[in-house]
């Protein structure tokens, strides 16, 4: 019966200590935002010509360490978030123009695999997260210029129960503004970035809102003339406002994403690319680092 009530009360100290490194984290939940920081690499602003195109996903992200306002570590024993991911993205591109640009629209199913561990908690989950869609216009100034702009809207579809770890879902809805440009050329410098903004609705559960921020994705490399693209890529993620609600953080999140990317096409339209990233500047949020890659499958 002592061990029993020892271990009940080692669980409700790790809980207690849990929850209280969250409240430092300025994203409600595990700390980390709705949005893969720097999910998209090159060719994130060239949208494809008018029919039905798939794109895959992947990920795997691992994050060690949790960061308070000031950027200093937090003293959490066994902290560790591991996200696995697939996410496939269709994408129709109709005919239709609209204030000069292809109209289109997409949406993206992200399958998860979620570990999250602390003071001797472990918890993972598996399922489908927070579903995005939403339509967009491309523009081809050129061979070598493109741009989409659009709207996102996140519903939430993954699993989410207050005070559970490793959740699925965010248990609120996000309307993300986004922007990408391309400049790309077989031989020579190519560039990419995406910029979005999150404005995010509250938490009915916790009854608190997440800040909305504003982030961006980017690449930079040289091509060879062959189909490869290499490089340099990463992001960047602000908050602008401060969460609100009970479980509010201390401060605004902040991080910054860098490390070598990697690009291939062909001329019959298949696309691969990939990233490595080390966070570095974080600040309210858990730091790691994340390997993402995105496939372009014609039909």
């Amino acid at each position: 019966m002592a061990t029993q009530k020892k271990s009940t009360l080692a669980i409700a100290c790790g809980a207690l200590l849990l929850l209280s490194s969250s409240a430092t984290m300025a994203i409600e939940g595990n700390g980390l935002p709705i949005y893969p920081d720097g999910l998209e690499s090159y060719m994130s602003g060239a949208l494809p010509g008018p029919g039905v195109h798939l794109l895959m996903y992947g990920g795997a992200m691992r994050y060690n360490s949790v960061r308070d306002h000031s950027g200093d570590k937090i003293p959490v024993p066994g902290f560790k978030v591991d996200v696995a991911m697939v996410a496939p993205r269709v994408v129709w591109v109709t005919p239709q123009q609209i204030a000069g640009g292809q109209l289109a629209f997409h949406a993206l199913f992200p399958l998860l695999t979620v570990k999250e561990q602390a003071m001797g908690l472990s918890k993972r989950r598996s399922g489908l997260g927070d579903i995005a869609f939403g339509p967009a216009l491309g523009y081809h100034f050129s061979d070598a210029v493109h741009a989409v702009v659009g709207v996102d809207f996140v519903a939430p579809t993954g699993r989410y129960k207050k005070g559970e770890m490793a959740n699925l879902g965010r248990n609120y809805w996000t309307i993300q503004p986004a922007a990408a440009f391309t400049y790309t050329q077989p031989s020579g410098i190519n560039f990419d970035l995406k910029a979005m903004v999150d404005f995010n609705m509250r938490n009915s559960d916790t009854r608190t809102r997440t800040g909305h921020a504003i982030h961006a994705d980017y690449a930079l490399g040289y091509g060879f003339g062959n189909g490869w693209v290499a490089g340099v890529g990463g992001y960047a993620y602000q908050q602008f406002q401060k969460d609100s609600g009970p479980f509010a953080g201390d401060g605004k999140a902040r991080s910054f994403g860098f490390g070598p990317t990697v690009r291939y096409a062909n001329p019959n339209g298949w696309l691969f690319t990939a990233k490595w990233q080390q966070d570095f500047g974080v600040r309210s949020r858990p730091k790691g680092h994340q390997l993402l890659a995105k496939v372009a499958i014609p039909f």
